[in-house]
């Protein structure tokens, strides 16, 4: 074993172009650090719906630049056999951008080099760009494909590869299996033809268009009053965002410095997501300086959006974070006071108020499994949005979660109520007065060993609870079977009296996700302090019994 193992190892140090991941791995060799060449070795990094993800490193198991020639060199062989060039004479084009992170603009590069080598065009974006300014470059400049080099929010040592058709959607089955199949086809690097040159470096007018877009999601005599703090989060969003609003009308958002430029360790948060404990803290001492409307946060690549407002029942009327759920039903809302017509969509883990907005409305609504890969092909879409604060608010110009139009969209809302006098946390009381009180939240565990989450998985389907928080269980969907509207996904879901419950693992990072919401009736506004006490009862106690149920 340990023979073969170095034999391997060598083997792919043999073909490492990277002189950086080659030395990191000759001293692997050459100290026989075997636990740690085993970790590396010990299979492939698989190609999914989410594309690659992984810590960077040597070897097969990292993100690596050998990784990505190998997965471009699959995507490329799947382009020439299934997607036909759809502009001009020549070759179909593919598009690629990237982030900040950590070996990113070289990962871009060589997947340019490898589809120029088949014969394709391949164009990169200038510069380290959002994700959404990718997928609108896509459909606007007619490619077959393209590329996002990012990892989104992981953690600094993480870098990643998402890929989308022509179309501007991300990959879904069977695309992502045939995809892998011709990456587990390629024998060796050295069959991989990669030219030095013959791409394309796009220049400003890609975003120059997609700020022109964002025209499209601001109502145009709608009020451009509210005052913002706005963080990058260390991302590449702030000149991209500050453009878009500065276009819009709206004031300057005042910026947290700290994490304004693009800066791949993330030195100021343990993880670059506005969801973690601490990641909003200079943001939040950014607005108690300032006094905004509202504040605002990308994440890392700018496809999410989060939301944080200025609470008058929290400790000093501080600022707190709204769930991603309340901000898609406040953007639904305002669509549907603008009047907005298409189908609303979420995915299954996002708040059914939603649905309970789009009836009202008299407008279509529909479930899809998570990921905007699955939100972005609903027919006639309009509107979609998950939990986990992505938004699309102009599917005609991206068809991803978009966190700068997103950002747009909240501050008009914001704006529109300052006028009258009001705020986002008195549309969201009348919502619930409306609807009933929807309560959301998340047990969320993060794992080294994998397999905690494949024996919880197992658990609860050998030994499944019957009630949670006193509440009985009334029915449970097993996903995998998938369901008449659902294709099959890893997951459970759990109807109760008044609450539902879907636990499944995450597809991007080693986490065990458990999504709650508990729906409280509210009769009147003065109901709603007991309405809040009731919702938050039960979301503990519903944490504490699946916790305990599933042995996490």
């Amino acid at each position: 074993m340990h023979d073969e193992l170095i034999a391997r190892a060598k083997a792919w140090l043999s073909e490492d172009p990277d002189t950086e991941t080659r030395a990191e791995l000759a001293r692997l060799i050459d100290t026989e650090d075997v636990k740690e060449l085993a970790a590396r070795f010990s299979g492939t990094l698989q190609f999914g719906t989410a594309g690659l993800r992984g810590e960077l490193g040597a070897g097969p198991m990292r993100m690596n630049r050998s990784v990505v020639i190998r997965a471009a060199a699959g995507l490329a062989a799947y382009l020439k056999k299934n997607e036909p060039p759809q502009r001009g004479n020549g070759a179909g084009l593919v598009v690629i951008g990237y982030d900040a992170r950590h070996k990113s603009q070289d990962f871009a590069r060589d997947t340019a080099a490898v589809m120029t080598g088949v014969g394709l065009r391949a164009a990169i974006l200038p510069r380290p760009l959002p994700t959404p300014v990718l997928a609108f470059a896509i459909r606007h400049l007619g490619a077959v494909a393209g590329v996002e080099v990012t990892a989104s929010h992981n953690p600094p040592r993480d870098n990643g590869y998402k890929v989308y058709l022509g179309d501007g959607s991300q990959i879904v089955p069977p695309a992502d299996t045939d995809i892998a199949e011709e990456i587990a086809a390629i024998p060796s690097l050295t069959t991989v033809s990669r030219p030095t040159e013959g791409w394309d470096i796009l220049d400003d007018s890609v975003l120059d268009a997609y700020l022109a877009r964002t025209d499209a999601v601001l109502g145009p005599d709608s009020p451009r009053t509210a005052r913002t703090v706005y963080t990058a989060m260390h991302g590449v969003g702030r000149d991209v965002l500050l453009a878009a609003f500065a276009r819009a009308g709206f004031p300057a958002p005042a910026h947290v410095a700290e994490q304004a430029d693009p800066d791949p360790d993330f030195p100021t948060v343990a993880f670059p997501n506005p969801e973690e404990p601490g990641a909003m803290d200079l943001a939040f001492a950014k607005a108690r300086q300032t006094d905004p409307d509202l504040v605002i946060a990308n994440d890392p690549d700018a496809d999410r959006c989060a939301v944080a407002v200025k609470d008058p029942t929290a400790p000093d009327g501080d600022w707190r974070m709204l769930r991603g759920d309340e901000v898609g039903a406040l953007l639904a809302a305002h669509l549907v006071d603008r009047g907005a017509h298409g189908t609303f969509a979420e995915s299954i883990v996002s708040s059914s108020l939603l649905g309970r907005i789009a009836e009202k409305a008299g407008l279509p609504h529909t479930e899809t499994l998570t990921g905007f890969k699955w939100i972005a092909r609903v027919d006639g879409l309009r509107y979609g949005y998950e939990e986990a604060l992505g938004y699309c608010v102009d599917p005609d110009g991206v068809r991803d979660k978009d966190g700068i139009t997103a950002a747009l969209l909240i501050t008009e809302l914001a704006s529109v109520l300052k006028e009258r006098n009001r705020t986002l946390l008195d549309l969201l009381d009348d919502l619930a007065v409306a609807h009933g009180l929807h309560a959301t939240d998340q047990l969320s565990v993060r794992v080294e060993d994998l397999t905690l989450i494949t024996a919880a998985m197992r658990r609860l389907r050998e030994e499944p609870p019957t009630e949670l928080a006193g509440l009985p269980i009334t029915r449970t969907d097993d996903l995998t079977r998938g369901t008449a509207t659902l294709p099959p996904t890893d997951g459970l879901r759990y109807t109760l009296g008044g609450a539902r419950v879907i636990v499944r693992p995450s597809g991007t990072e080693p986490k065990l996700k458990c999504y709650l919401e508990v729906v409280v009736p509210v009769a009147t506004h003065a109901d709603l302090p007991a309405a809040r006490t009731r919702a938050t009862d039960l979301l503990t106690a519903i944490k504490r019994d699946l916790s305990s149920a599933a042995g996490i």
